[in-house]
């Protein structure tokens, strides 16, 4: 079975996040306290926004030649609507 790099490589961002998540909540039990918790919690506040981009920006680069121009300004506009959204209180 062929396994097409682009796709290992996005699943592999999205384990390594899954991972990094579940290693913070048990860091988040054994601190067990709020202020640590939340210093914890504050530093996922960049893994998730960061492992969005990059996995979109390895998908885009897979797909490229396969999108018009137009599909792919609809796709950056959604993506950069997420981030606005994320970024804004």
């Amino acid at each position: 079975m062929y396994m097409n790099k682009i796709v290992l490589t996005m699943a592999s961002l999205r384990v390594m996040s899954g991972s990094i998540e579940i290693i913070a909540a048990i860091l988040m039990i054994r601190l067990a306290t709020i202020e640590k918790a939340l210093l914890v919690n504050s530093a996922l506040a960049l893994v998730g926004p960061l492992v969005l981009l990059t996995t979109t920006t390895i998908g885009l680069v897979g797909v490229a030649d396969k999108l018009s121009y137009g599909k792919m300004l609809w796709i950056i506009a959604g993506v950069s609507c997420l981030f606005i959204g994320i970024i804004k209180k």
